[in-house]
Order: structure tokens, then sequence, then C-alpha cells
């Protein structure tokens, strides 16, 4: 059962993600300290600082997070007095640009399912930061920008799997 404080930080997280996909900048950052950061880890973007933070926001993810098809799926959700960690799976159709996720690569028209992984910290009652990770090469191999042959990665069956564990693991 969550605290009082945890439940203010996981409301608080959810409407900071709805707004982030309803394309309102202003209430997304709101929820958010003086001086956060985020970062992607996969992939590098991201922001510093309110204004570098807004500016990644702005140009890249408020309104430009996911097509409109997209589907997130919470798995696990684990929370303490300073952050919280959300497992979700994501699943969309690669029909739009995506710099923030995929810098440089046009839509593919591909179906995309991948786990990812969010911590949020929290200072007093804003976030501070978000560290996203995801199955990089998962997403590329399914966007087919990456031949899985003779390498050590998967495709959808790895988000698959994270739902259900009895799934067939990879054969070594």
């Amino acid at each position: 059962m969550l605290s009082e404080r945890q439940q203010k930080m996981v409301d608080l997280l959810d409407k900071h993600v709805g707004a982030e996909v309803e394309g309102d900048l202003e209430t997304t950052m709101v929820t958010m300290t003086e001086e956060p950061h985020l970062h992607n880890v996969a992939v590098n973007t991201g922001g510093y600082g309110k204004s570098g933070v807004r500016d990644f926001y702005r140009n890249h993810l408020v309104g430009k997070f996911f097509p409109p098809d997209m589907e997130m799926e919470r798995v696990s959700l684990t929370v303490d007095d300073k952050q919280v960690v959300d497992e979700v799976i994501i699943r969309f159709t690669h029909t739009m640009e995506m710099d923030w996720m995929l810098p440089l690569v046009p839509p593919t028209g591909k179906r995309v399912e991948a786990a990812f992984c969010v911590v949020v910290g929290f200072e007093g009652e804003k976030i501070a930061h978000e560290h996203i990770y995801w199955d990089q090469a998962s997403v590329l191999v399914q966007i087919g920008l990456l031949d899985p042959k003779g390498l050590p990665v998967t495709d959808a069956s790895s988000a698959r799997r994270v739902l259900d564990p009895s799934l067939p693991a990879r054969r070594l």
C-alpha cells in the first residue's frame, strides 16, 4: 500500500506523462522542479535545466511523443519516498518522426513493441529527473534497420516475454 506522499508522486507522474502525450507543454513543465533533467539513455537525448528540458520537450517530445496508435501497458510500478520506477510495454506503428527515440530515422510504417523502464526522481512535490531506458536494438530490428543474424539482439519477443515469462527464452 502506498503512503500519501507516494500516491501523490504516482499521480504527478501520470499527470506529467498524460500532458506529454496530449501535447500540453505548460502542464508538463509545471510538474517539474526548477532544475530538472531528462535523459533518454539509449540514444543520449534529453535536456538539462528548466530551459534545456523545455526546449527538448517543445522541439522533440511533447505532442510528438508517439504515433496516434500508441498503447502503453504498465508492467510494474516501484515507489519509494524519492523516486518511482515505472516498467511499461509500449506498442506503436512507426508512422511519424520520433527524433527523441529514433533520431535521423524517417517513418518506416513498421509495428514496434518494446519494454521501457522510466526512473523518475522527485524533489519535494515535483519531478526532478527522468532517466528512460529501453532496448534500442530490438526497436531497430523491428523497424528493419538492424539485422539480428549473428548478433546478441532480439525483436518484440523480448517485450512480450516481460509480460509472459512462460514464453520461450532465446536459445543459446
